[in-house]
């Protein structure tokens, strides 16, 4: 006879002997995994976005979210701490594209400074390129 609970399971062993024992398997319960509403269900894409919103009466919000990846999309009142959490990852991958967008545009000035510089000593810039 097995008996199982969220934590562990009891199996009671009869012996060749006659003696029972019990034996106690304790298992790691782990909390279910909370996604983020940044996380798509269907792709597991982390680049969910929402779409529009609206405060709701009771502090909290409706929002359309979609997934640009898998273009899954869902609408549901969400909790001030859920979307507290989306801002934040939103206001993070903001933060990295502006970031990449810096680097990228430093990049092509050094690139165009470079072929400005070759071209002058090159003698094939002319005052009337200006």
């Amino acid at each position: 006879m097995e008996s199982h609970s969220h934590s562990h399971s009891v199996r009671r062993i009869v012996l060749p002997s006659g003696r029972c024992i019990e034996v106690v398997r304790f298992y790691e319960t782990q909390e279910p995994v909370r996604r983020g509403l940044h996380v798509c269900p269907d792709c597991d894409s982390e680049l969910v976005q929402p779409i529009s919103w609206i405060e709701s009466d009771d502090e909290r919000w409706e929002l359309v979210l979609e997934c640009p990846n898998c273009w899954w999309s869902t609408e549901g009142l969400y909790d001030r701490d859920e979307v507290h959490e989306l801002e934040e990852h939103l206001d993070t991958g903001l933060a990295d594209m502006l970031g990449d967008l810096k680097r990228l545009t430093h990049a092509n000035m050094a690139d165009q400074i470079d072929r400005f510089i070759t071209a002058l000593n090159a003698d094939q810039v002319l005052p009337e390129d200006f």
